[in-house]
């Protein structure tokens, strides 16, 4: 009896392996947003690592994280390195394209609460007075990170994150364009 225990416990797992490694290898999270404003506003917010503690979703979770800035002070080559609590842990950002009111690619490299690199990007499109922002993020998935997917739903924890910073962003545009 033991021992059919044993072999249906043995084959559980097998198959579970087998499901998780069929998973996809690669993610992308997407979130779009329409701004009152042109594009060069817009990418102004985010194409400077010091503007993101105003709309950052992840700033307002953890106030007393430390961070530091380094590199060219905007744009191309500007890097944003944080250590915070368990919500934020701790990482880098680098922006390794900006290409003007167009596009801006962010390298970004998670340390904890798990080591990840992914890549980030934000898109800008004018529609007439206004501007069409689109926030991804995207990367490929190791068989543990392919498990830890098939029972958190990472597009809605992260794709929710992404639309709280571009409500937030919209918000400081707004107020801006105000005064």
């Amino acid at each position: 009896m033991v021992l059919y225990i044993l072999l249906a416990i043995a084959a559980i797992l097998v198959i579970f392996v087998i499901v998780v490694a069929m998973q996809p290898s690669e993610f992308r999270i997407a979130r779009t947003a329409t701004f009152p404003a042109p594009p060069p506003a817009v990418f102004a917010q985010v194409n400077d690592f010091h503007n993101w503690d105003a709309w950052s979703p992840w700033a307002k979770l953890d106030p007393a994280a430390k961070a530091t800035f380094e590199g060219a002070p905007a744009g191309t080559g500007a890097i944003f390195k944080w250590s915070g609590n368990k919500k934020v842990g701790e990482g880098t950002m680098t922006i390794t394209e900006s290409h003007p009111h167009d596009l801006i690619r962010i390298n970004l490299e998670f340390l904890k609460p798990f080591k990840a690199t992914n890549t980030a990007e934000f898109t800008f499109q004018p529609e007439g007075g206004k501007t069409v922002v689109t926030w991804s993020m995207s990367g490929r998935k190791n068989l543990l990170s392919k498990a830890f997917h098939l029972f958190l739903n990472m597009d809605k924890m992260i794709g929710g994150e992404f639309e709280k910073g571009l409500a937030n962003m919209k918000a400081v545009i707004e107020t801006a364009s105000r005064q």
